[in-house]
């Protein structure tokens, strides 16, 4: 049985600890939008962690199963969601391809890496979720492909409004293993985090285009 809540505060335990998560409330972070962030997340240091590799490996796996049901091919999104795929992939002992960001200036011209085959029902891959934008592009190259899309499974969301709008305006499911609410529960439990600064972290998260400003 999928256990959420468990899982959602052992996710976000892992990535502050590895400090795959930091935060940093009074010294923002940039991020390539611009926009200043109390947070970063990179989940590709789990990748340097056996044990916590395997967990999520395991967790996103039964995540697919329990949301998606049966599936023909996981799809990673490039480029952290391809690692993350693959172990999935090889868990559920499915096929695997990924989507490039733009598709290849050479050679084929290849948006989609991998062998796949008209309506196959797949499901995508992600490390995280912001706006969702990179993610639905994904969705929308397996589409024009003539896959089915099941839906998208990551290891974190920020939980924005705007991804959820994403997402919804795309008919695509998601599903994540972690979020920002639970991450703030366990930093702020486990002294990541002084008291004083949750209710600021809460508002990034209610307006991030426009905090720090």
């Amino acid at each position: 049985m999928f256990n959420k809540s468990d899982i959602e505060l052992k996710v976000a335990e892992f990535l502050l600890q590895i400090k795959a998560i930091k935060l940093q409330p009074n010294n923002p972070f940039t991020w390539a939008s611009g926009w200043k962030s109390p947070i970063y997340c990179d989940n590709r240091v789990t990748l340097s962690h056996p044990s916590i590799r395997t967990y999520i490996r395991q967790k996103l796996t039964q995540l697919v199963q329990e949301e998606y049901g049966s599936v023909d091919l996981i799809v990673g999104v490039a480029t952290a969601g391809i690692p993350q795929g693959a172990l999935v992939a090889q868990e559920l002992g499915l096929p695997f391809a990924y989507v490039r960001a733009k598709a290849k200036e050479h050679g084929t011209g290849s948006l989609i890496e991998g062998e796949i085959v008209e309506g196959q029902r797949a499901v995508l891959v992600e490390d995280l979720i912001s706006t969702g934008k990179s993610s639905l592009a994904a969705v929308a190259a397996l589409r024009d492909a003539g896959l089915s899309v099941a839906g998208l499974v990551s290891i974190f969301t920020y939980g924005f409004d705007v991804a959820d709008e994403n997402f919804a305006a795309a008919k695509c499911r998601y599903s994540s293993l972690s979020n920002y609410n639970a991450l703030i529960e366990y930093a702020s439990e486990h002294s990541f985090i002084a008291s004083s600064d949750i209710e600021l972290l809460r508002k990034w998260r209610e307006n991030p285009a426009e905090w720090g400003k």
